[in-house]
């Protein structure tokens, strides 16, 4: 059909179909009023988030090679529970370092187990801590080559501990000349900031901080250098039988040694037995060196100072004095004694631990042996 006369189409037909109103140039539309957009309000300044401060890590380890003595639990392991707050704690049982002297696999396996219940039972608390047995984390030993291949000889054969086991042994192994190396990668693989030493161990750390200097120097900075920890309070406990020695797991007189799962009896008789000297005046001198180490045990026990208690004891005799020394021993351990029969007792429990504390440990060895691995050239495994 055609259109009707002049008259225009009411709408006109857009490509789609759809109909608009026609459009008339005589009368175009108006422009459209610009939109103003307001502008938004300023938002606050944030301060920027901090993240929480990396807690120092802090590393320990001990051989599975018997009980803990009272020396142990009042001079370290007591410490380090008091760490374990404000510090990253990673406390090792280093079963690859026992045989480096000939042992008993069958007692080495035992020993594991009992120096984990000992250590928890003290204190050390594994959901606030890391405890693992050292051959259950690959990169103790890997380390330990890397740094070898760094180590002088000669270092090594002037360690103390090395030329004093020496001398006492027919045929000496290869591994007690390098366990320093071990040790070193021991604290190294954990990038430890702290590390609580005793005397005898002092050596083997200032090798360690060499090491890792070296390292570092050879490729970049990758390892922190390790301090010695030195807790602010701690006590010194000698022999019972013999106060100018410390006391020891090893001493062959069973009456000098406190261990922490000593019975009461037991404790009775040992403190009973204790040197003292031929007076009867109870304080601390160098020429009382008995009584001053009972007093030390006493003092730190019980929490009052060696001057509170010399007041004390002040006219009375030995037998008073010894007996009040027992009392405060078996106060501090049978609270340790019980919760050591307790885990002791549960094998699957020791277990779980050692599971949950190897996993962590592997996590944190696997990020510096990535690191070492790189620097020093090795082809990245294929994952």
């Amino acid at each position: 059909m055609g259109s009707s006369g002049g008259r225009r189409a009411p709408y006109r037909r857009a490509g789609d179909g759809s109909r608009f109103p026609p459009f008339d140039k005589r009368h175009p539309p108006a422009s459209p009023s610009p939109i103003r957009l307001s502008r938004p309000p300023a938002l606050p300044t944030l301060s920027p988030v901090s993240e929480p401060a990396a807690k120092p890590v802090v590393l320990t380890c001990a051989q599975p090679t018997g009980r803990l003595h009272l020396g142990n639990y009042l001079g370290a392991v007591l410490n380090w529970g008091r760490m374990q707050d404000d510090h990253e704690c990673y406390f090792g049982i280093v079963d690859q370092h026992a045989i480096t002297v000939p042992t008993v696999p069958a007692d080495l396996r035992a020993n594991t187990y009992a120096c984990l219940a000992q250590y928890m039972a003290c204190g050390l608390d594994p959901a606030r801590s890391r405890l693992f047995v050292q051959s259950h984390v690959t990169g103790h030993t890997e380390l330990a080559w890397v740094l070898g291949c760094l180590c002088p000889l000669g270092q090594l054969e002037r360690m103390t501990q090395f030329k004093d086991k020496a001398a006492r042994q027919e045929s000496v192994r290869a591994g007690l000349l390098t366990y320093p190396v071990l040790m070193a990668a021991d604290i190294l693989l954990y990038n430890a900031a702290k590390v609580p030493v005793g005397e005898d161990q002092k050596q083997h750390l200032e090798l360690t901080r060499d090491l890792a200097q070296k390292f570092n120097h050879t490729y970049s900075d990758t390892f922190v250098i390790p301090e010695p920890y030195i807790a602010a309070t701690g006590a010194r406990v000698m022999s019972l039988q013999d106060p100018g020695a410390k006391m020891s797991k090893s001493d062959p007189n069973a009456s000098a040694t406190l261990f922490i799962t000593d019975s009461a009896d037991d404790i009775r008789r040992k403190v009973g037995s204790a040197v003292t000297d031929s007076g009867a005046e109870v304080r601390a001198a160098p020429d009382k060196p008995g009584v001053s180490n009972l007093l030390q045990i006493l003092s730190a026990c019980s929490g009052r100072p060696v001057a509170a208690l010399e007041d004390d004891f002040r006219g009375k005799g030995y037998g008073d004095f010894k007996r009040a020394v027992t009392d405060a021993v078996e106060a501090v351990l049978a609270p340790v004694r019980s919760r050591f029969a307790t885990f002791s007792a549960d094998r699957a429990e020791l277990d779980r631990v050692l599971k949950a504390g190897a996993e962590g440990a592997q996590r944190a060895a696997h990020r510096t042996l990535a690191k070492v691995h790189r620097k020093v050239g090795f082809v990245e495994r294929p994952r």
